[in-house]
């Protein structure tokens, strides 16, 4: 019997049932997910059902005709499609920078705002809105993009300096963050008229109300980009779970993968910023979540945790333009709303590990 379960049928029969598992549970994540975005899509004032939805898409996309008035047609195809398609790829890539972050600086309480990118892209976006700064070759978008790569390039400048270890990595967000932080207050007190402080900070809360299908390709184009090369370092991710000496003993070129891994997330989060604004804890949760589902091994995390991202967001986006219609609450504030208490609980856990 013993001698039956090591054989090579057996061991290739359990592995062939595992991946096959892996796969149906992969079907049925992203089944949920495109059921989440027609259903959220149907959600508000104007009358569509999920009906409605599939055929407009595919009325877009060549495959038939909708009965739809173009009005309701415009509502769903240049309204809620690329706004809840944006929260989908937001709440993914989000997610899947918190879980590489957590595992690079092994820190359970790592994410994307860790290493001051979002301070940064606020500042770039305030300092085109306000300032003027770029004239009209800049838009808001693109501030916050450049301010997001200015403010990762001088964590990494100081990151280096102060010895380059994940501690120190940490301790240069935490500094960048602050610092950008500061700047960006300062810009909006003393620069800014009453109507340009709202609407700025509305966005530095998050917001996907201008949201638009170039944003989503962007951002998608990123996210994919992204996925791959944290895929193809799956196995080195797992690695450094261990630290970085146990990596370097495996073969890991510790410093170089760190680079390439933190560069591609903070490439990531400041594509998603810009677009999106400022959307915390979606990083910080959902890699948990998914974590307890999966497991630590990052070949499976990865994909679970950017379709949780992805769901989550898609769900928080829609709490946030109907919970006070017809006025909209930033998203921000309703990932912050769920994101503090599970903060607590990770804190909480990770005292109770120690």
């Amino acid at each position: 019997m013993t001698t039956a379960l090591r054989s090579p049928g057996a061991r290739w029969l359990r592995a062939a049932s595992g991946a096959l598992r892996e796969v149906a549970g992969l079907g049925v994540g992203l089944a949920v997910l495109a059921a989440s975005v027609a259903v959220a899509i149907t959600i508000g004032p104007a009358d569509i059902g999920v009906g409605d939805v599939w055929s407009v898409v595919a009325s877009h996309l060549g495959w038939g005709t909708t009965e739809l008035t173009p009005i309701r047609d415009g509502i769903v195809w240049n309204l809620r499609l690329p706004r809840t398609l944006l929260a989908a790829v937001c709440g993914a890539g989000l997610a899947v920078c918190g879980a590489v972050m957590q595992s690079l600086l092994r820190n359970p309480l790592a994410d994307p705002f860790v290493l001051g990118v979002s301070s940064g892209a606020s500042t770039g976006a305030v300092v085109v809105v306000v300032l003027g700064a770029g004239g009209s070759v800049l838009s808001l978008s693109g501030g916050a993009f450049m301010g997001a790569l200015v403010s990762f390039a001088l964590v990494l400048l100081l990151s280096h300096i102060l010895g380059g270890t994940t501690d120190r990595v940490v301790l240069a967000g935490v500094a960048a963050m602050q610092l950008f932080s500061a700047l960006t207050s300062f810009v909006v007190m003393t620069a800014a008229d009453a109507e340009t402080t709202r609407g700025v900070l509305f966005w530095l809360l998050g917001s996907l109300s201008g949201a638009g299908w170039t944003d989503v390709w962007l951002c998608l184009a990123v996210l994919v980009l992204a996925l791959v090369v944290c895929l193809g370092h799956a196995r080195t991710l797992d690695a450094f779970a261990f630290g970085q000496d146990a990596a370097a003993t495996l073969g890991v070129a510790v410093a170089g993968t760190r680079l390439v891994l933190l560069c591609v997330t903070a490439l990531l989060t400041a594509a998603l910023v810009s677009a999106a604004g400022a959307i915390g804890f979606v990083g910080l949760v959902l890699p948990h979540a998914a974590r307890a589902l999966v497991g630590p091994g990052h070949s499976r995390l990865l994909p679970v945790t950017a379709i949780a991202g992805a769901v989550f967001l898609v769900w928080a986006d829609t709490l946030a333009r109907t919970v006070l219609d017809p006025q909209e609450v930033p998203v921000g504030v309703v990932t912050s709303l769920v994101g503090v208490p599970a903060f607590v609980l990770i804190l909480y856990r990770t005292r109770r590990m120690r």
